[in-house]
């Protein structure tokens, strides 16, 4: 895991996101709500706002799927994200750690890709839509669990 690693916050903590960048939940709403297994950020907590892990559901040992909002388990391993490319040096936990600083006013030269990730994950949204009565959230949990941890709240679809 790198160590050291400095960046310069250069927008107003949650504003001033791109244009077509305009996620649901903030990141210490997912937190609130279970992303991760609850394993995520559990090493990296000095770098973010305190107040982010108050309510915060973690994990101290390995990621447990129970704690996830949808009580299942949703994500790849870290290291298919490696191979599949998907993890930029300077945030080596992926999209959510760059989400993460993102949200606290940190622009980089990933923004544009990992916001090209973000939109892709709304075909999800679609299918749920599709398939799933508009109030069942026990319709496709593996689905809406991905969406959240990607800042989408399918509780709210209706809005989309």
């Amino acid at each position: 895991m790198q160590t050291g690693y400095r960046y310069v916050l250069t927008a107003p903590t949650g504003k001033d996101f791109a244009a077509d960048f305009e996620p649901d939940l903030t990141p210490k709403e997912m937190l609130e709500m279970g992303v991760f297994g609850g394993k995520y950020m559990t090493d990296c907590q000095d770098e973010f706002p305190r107040d982010w892990f108050t309510n915060a559901k973690l994990s101290p040992g390995r990621a447990d799927p129970r704690i996830n909002y949808f009580g299942v388990a949703a994500s790849q391993p870290l290291a298919e994200w490696r191979r599949k490319g998907w993890i930029w040096d300077d945030d080596p936990r992926g999209w959510f750690q760059w989400y993460c600083r993102y949200y606290l006013g940190r622009r980089c030269e990933d923004d544009e890709r990992q916001i090209k990730r973000w939109r892709a994950m709304r075909r999800h949204i679609a299918q749920i839509k599709k398939n799933c009565d508009k109030y069942d959230l026990n319709c496709r949990p593996k689905q809406r669990q991905a969406l959240l941890h990607w800042a989408y709240d399918s509780r709210i679809l209706d809005r989309r």
